[in-house]
């Protein structure tokens, strides 16, 4: 049987405001881990955008098969095959100068997000930096109603996940020896967070 390849029309919205994000804040890396890779295209754009860069891509197994469909249709050598990562299991060994992922923490669950933070130091070099997408609500509030009714919608499939607050992520953060350097708002009622050390 052949598998139609995974497209995420999120992905295709959110790659371009991302990239212009991303060109500035990996200029100097030379490794990636995209925790959550999802379809894969986010991958194969930002890679094949940023050339100097090696993209190490992971995710549950279930989404191997899709990844790795837009990974043979990629004509460079700077991305690797899927890395299985279950965040409250073994993580892979590598280091990387960064790692990246986009709306994954209010996916999970929050047991799951600390075991995200506490995962981190396993895979991070010194001075890496953590960047962060997607939608967080501040001071308890939600930024935008739409959020507000985005957050029912997540706990109505899982109660344990929803939008985070992001002074419950900046605490995990700190747990791990990261701080907040920047909150850059982003298109669509989201952010992108940067942390660092």
């Amino acid at each position: 049987m052949i598998l139609e390849k995974p497209i995420s029309q999120a992905s295709i919205n959110n790659r371009e405001p991302i990239f212009a994000q991303l060109q500035r804040l990996l200029s100097d890396k030379k490794s990636v881990l995209e925790i959550g890779s999802g379809t894969g295209q986010h991958a194969v754009y930002f890679a094949g955008e940023l050339p100097h860069l090696h993209w190490h891509t992971s995710d549950l197994t279930e989404n191997h098969p899709g990844i790795n469909q837009w990974l043979d249709e990629y004509s460079g050598d700077n991305i690797s095959r899927p890395f299985e990562l279950d965040v409250t299991g073994s993580w892979p060994e590598l280091k990387v100068d960064a790692v990246y992922t986009a709306n994954t923490l209010h996916i999970m669950g929050f047991d799951s997000v600390k075991h995200f933070f506490a995962g981190l130091p396993n895979v991070l070099n010194e001075n890496a930096t953590l960047i962060i997408y997607g939608p967080f609500k501040y001071n308890g509030e939600f930024t935008t109603p739409s959020n507000a009714k985005f957050d029912i919608w997540l706990k109505n499939r899982n109660p344990e996940s929803g939008v985070r607050d992001i002074e419950a992520i900046q605490e995990l953060a700190k747990e791990q020896g990261l701080k907040l350097m920047e909150d850059n708002a982003m298109p669509a009622n989201n952010q992108l967070l940067v942390f660092g050390n």
